[in-house]
């Protein structure tokens, strides 16, 4: 399912999932996902168990081509016959992909770098995918795109917790 997270600006949301993620250590407490306590368990460790963060402002790395940072997402993968078929499917997800593999994110405009940041993190083939904001300075048919892949992801059994200040579009989602 699709659970999303609202409040406030500095409530805490983003922190949470970068709690999640590894990528912020807790002094205390316990975050657990499948049995596994997530605040024993460094970074990568969580990637690989199935966990992966969308985070805010994209990250996508400019200087590499659209296909290289869908390669990147994969890094974790060794299964070439599903990583090909999941570089298909991302592809389908988000078509205009297709048209730009060759092209350096960079340069592509910021909704194009939210999808593609999307898309990388689908290429770690997640069972939890964490995302940060995904329609914060996005073109409103861009947003349209993204939530309609949320709503395509969801249905295929990933679950997502969204943060996203759009309440009513999150909620929605």
């Amino acid at each position: 399912g699709v659970h999303a997270l609202v409040g406030r600006n500095g409530s805490g949301k983003t922190t949470l999932l970068k709690t999640i993620s590894g990528l912020m250590k807790s002094v205390s407490g316990r975050i657990e996902f499948e049995g596994r306590d997530l605040l024993k368990m460094t970074s990568d460790a969580i990637v690989r168990a199935g966990i992966v963060h969308v985070p805010e402002g994209r990250m996508v790395l400019s200087k590499m081509t659209v296909m290289e940072n869908l390669k990147l997402g994969a890094y974790i993968r060794t299964d070439a016959a599903g990583v090909r078929r999941d570089l298909d499917h991302v592809v389908e997800m988000f078509p205009w992909l297709k048209e730009r593999l060759t092209q350096a994110a960079g340069t592509l405009s910021g909704g194009e770098q939210q999808m593609l940041a999307i898309a990388r993190g689908l290429m770690c083939s997640p069972r939890l995918l964490l995302l940060d904001e995904p329609s914060l300075g996005v073109a409103p048919i861009i947003v349209d795109q993204i939530f309609e892949a949320i709503g395509e992801v969801q249905a295929e059994g990933v679950t997502i917790l969204l943060v996203e200040q759009n309440a009513a579009r999150a909620l929605g989602a």
